[in-house]
This record gives C-alpha cells, structure tokens and sequence, in this order.
C-alpha cells in the first residue's frame, strides 16, 4: 500500500482521579499533535445554549433517541420468528441485497478498479456485547482481516479511542481511525499527507515511525474534564459505562435498567450544557459526547482516501462495512460521490440507511471477507 506522502481550548488543571472500575482509563496518552495551525474552519457553529425548561425537554429528546435506537434483544434475536424473518428477507430483497448474494454484481462493477476496503469494530468486527471492555474479535475474523489487507488498502474507522480498536485488532499493517475518525495512524512506513491539514510523526510500540492526524487535540484538556464529571455525576447509576475514547467520551446504557434511561439522560446533558464546544450524538445504547468540529466517519473516509491517492478517481472502488448510525455519515459520502462506492449495513434487523448492500451479523461479515480475498487471487 504506497501512499502520497490544529482557536485554541483554555488549558485546565489536571483532573482528580477515577476509579478503574466504571471506567477505561487512558494508560498513558501518547504524543498527539500540539500544533496551533488547526484549521478553524473545522469548527461548527452552533447556537449558545439557553437554561431552564429547554434543559427538561432537551433530556426527554435525548431519552426518547435512546429508545428509538436501542431495540429490544427480543427483536433483534428473533431469528425463528417467521413473522420477523420474513420482514428480514423482504428488507434484503426489495432494499439492501445482502452482499454475499449479490457479491458476483458487485465484483462486476469492480472489475478493473482498486478497491479501498474501510470497516467499522463494534458489531462489525465482533459482536456487540454487554460489556464494551470485552468485545474481542475471533482468531478467524483477525485472519480474514489481515488477508484482505494484502491485497486491498484496509482501514478500521470506530468511535473507539485509536488505542483501544488497535488492542483489539492488533494488526499493525492496516490504517487506524479512532474517536469516529478525529484520531488516524497510518500502517509503520507509510505517511499520511493532506495539503490542508496537519500530521506529526510518532513512534509505535515496536519502535517505528507512524504518522498521525488528529484534527481536535485542542479539546483534550476540556474532554479530561467532562470525563471526570460525567464519571462522578452517573456513579450512582447501575450499569453506566463511561469509556474514554480519548477524542471523544462513551456512556453506555446497555447495561442499565429501562426506568433509569431517562437518568442517564438527564445526567449527561447537564455536564455538557455548560460547553459549548461539545456535542452529543447517539448510537447502539450509548451516549457520545464530541468536539464540535465539521468532522465524522464520512470526513475520515475522505481524508484516508485523499491520502491513499484514491480520492475521486473513477477507477477507484470504496466499501465501508459498518452497523452503527454514526457509520451513516460514510455511507452517504460513497452514495453521494464523488467518491462513489458501496456502504455495508450490519444489521439483524429492517432499517433504513444510506448503504446500498447489508449483511446479517460479523459472521456474515466474515464470509464477505474471505470472499473478496478469493475473488482477488482468482485475477491472479
């Protein structure tokens, strides 16, 4: 894979310290880009938020959001349910084909173009599980990955910390993009290189250059902050995970009582209500709480193919494999253009995305996988 080669956050005191057991704790923060040059056109303008009532209503928003996308297991599991698998079958008949059906139609339109291959962790990768420390990927799944990485520029986009989803992984020949793509590291050797946006130069565990690009290193001082309150404000409430994904901070619900969500809510935004340069989103029964920057998985994607040399070419096939709704933000960028390519949606379940293709679950992920890596050798 041969490749081409940040208004400034007040600087807080250091944070108290946090308990191990409600919380992933940074080991160590390795060198991140201290540059000044940021581009202040990252930055997003959003309104000053007012006190009072709003805040009432702002929760109850943010707990009917959880709700709507945290489906019940019964739901999502019901696969003898001829009702539900019926309504599964349509969805990828009529909607997303499955992208092991239909893969012959896919390599059709390859053909002769180089694939850039991009894959979401959680859910993708490995099965989403109820404890987040412990969703480990399969011996098979690593193998998968790394032979497709041989032949096809391989990328792994999460909102994980870059850190955590390079543990998991552990294949140092892929490009890593944590905290939903405000954290990259490119494979030991190669570079990454953007005529607008900053990179420094780090060493890697086995003592080897890696290129970073960080695009909200200015926040951490206010993310170590709202980490420590956010963990102090919900330690009452059972089940709550705050993760530290360095970039960005998790709060998963998955593990809470239904009739303590709106608690969770509650908690998270009056943290955040009082900074006005981070964001909440939601995903799969967490909470995430982001810079405010112009910035997503879609962005990322972007960038990595920008660097790739891949950016805009029409001989140039992307796929971005993913399950969460913060994957839409991709999947978007293929189906608008103009890198036109093909999203994946994980899902078990009906709903609407902005993929073109879907698999089932990480096993059928898998299986895609390998598929591709055949479909390669057979062009010799």
């Amino acid at each position: 894979m041969d490749i081409k080669s940040g208004h400034p956050s007040p600087v807080m005191t250091d944070s108290p310290q946090i308990s191990n057991s409600r919380l992933t704790v940074r080991q160590s923060r390795p060198p991140h880009s201290s540059s000044s040059s940021q581009n202040n056109n990252l930055l997003l303008t959003v309104p000053r938020k007012k006190t009072g009532i709003i805040d009432d209503v702002k929760a109850n928003a943010w707990f009917d959001a959880m709700i709507a996308s945290s489906p019940t297991p019964a739901l999502v599991n019901k696969d003898n349910d001829a009702t539900t698998d019926m309504t599964y079958r349509e969805w990828t008949q009529v909607k997303y084909p499955s992208a092991l059906t239909t893969f012959e139609k896919i390599m059709s339109v390859a053909k002769g173009k180089r694939i850039a291959l991009f894959l979401d962790y959680d859910g993708t990768l490995s099965p989403i599980v109820e404890e987040p420390d412990a969703a480990y990927m399969s011996t098979d799944m690593r193998t998968a990955v790394q032979n497709v990485a041989k032949y096809f520029p391989t990328a792994i986009i999460s909102g994980r910390s870059r850190d955590k989803v390079y543990e998991f992984v552990g294949l140092s020949e892929l490009y890593y993009a944590g905290s939903h793509g405000m954290d990259i590291m490119s494979p030991a050797g190669e570079s990454l290189y953007h005529k607008h946006l900053t990179r420094t130069v780090s060493i890697n565990e086995q003592g080897k250059d890696v290129n970073l690009f960080q695009t909200a290193s200015e926040f951490l001082p206010m993310i170590d902050k709202v980490l420590c309150s956010l963990v102090e404000s919900t330690k009452d409430i059972k089940g709550v995970k705050v993760e530290d994904n360095r970039f960005c901070i998790s709060v998963h619900y998955r593990n809470v009582e239904d009739k303590n969500w709106k608690l969770v809510a509650q908690c998270v935004d009056d943290v955040i209500k009082t900074y006005p340069k981070l964001r909440l989103t939601h995903g799969r029964k967490v909470l995430e709480i982001r810079p405010v920057i112009d910035w997503d998985k879609g962005k990322a994607l972007t960038f990595l193919l920008e660097s790739l040399g891949l950016n805009n070419c029409e001989d140039v096939l992307p796929i971005y494999v993913g399950d969460d709704r913060t994957d839409e933000d991709a999947f978007k960028v293929l189906r608008d253009g103009p890198n036109y390519g093909y999203g994946v949606l994980v899902s078990a379940m009906p709903k609407v995305s902005n993929a073109f293709y879907s698999l089932r679950d990480p096993s059928e992920v898998m299986e895609f996988l390998k598929a591709l890596v055949t479909w390669k050798r057979s062009l010799g």
